[in-house]
């Protein structure tokens, strides 16, 4: 076990862990922010996705011992109201069904518009790419990502 001094979603946290613990369960377990998701266990399908330094990465294949002073952004931390462009376009274009991958699907696109704000069909492909959703509102997802795009 090893002390961690982890900065989530602005706040310093302390966590008494394993190092090789994913940051998925630091942040539902210990931290009790169970916004992320586990879906698949090996980083494919996007349900555990958090930004770290504004980048989206899959948490459950990131161990606590890598992100050091690095600063981690969950879904609760993405906007204090549930207004982040991106959380306001999925309710717009009814994306959510069953609401498991929600959560993955909004924090790479906010990570994408943060880095493009104004992406091609391509761009949201690409930065998609991977981000799986079981009821298959692809092409709602795509059409948000462009309206908080224009937002």
């Amino acid at each position: 076990m090893a002390v961690f001094n982890l900065n989530v979603n602005g706040k310093t946290q302390q966590v008494d862990v394993d190092p090789s613990t994913p940051m998925l369960w630091v942040l539902r377990d210990n931290l009790k922010l169970v916004g992320t998701k586990y879906g698949c266990g090996i980083a494919q399908c996007g349900s555990c996705t958090i930004h770290l330094e504004g980048v989206a990465v899959r948490s459950c294949q990131l161990p606590v011992s890598a992100v050091g002073s690095q600063k981690v952004t969950t879904i609760e931390g993405l906007s204090e109201h549930a207004d982040h462009p991106v959380q306001k376009a999925w309710l717009e274009h009814d994306v959510p069904q069953c609401g498991y991958c929600q959560a993955g699907q909004i924090m790479s696109a906010a990570a994408l518009l943060k880095s493009n704000p104004s992406p091609t069909d391509a761009d949201i492909e690409g930065a998609m790419n991977g981000n799986i959703c079981r009821c298959g509102t692809y092409t709602r997802i795509k059409a948000a990502i462009k309206s908080a795009a224009n937002s």
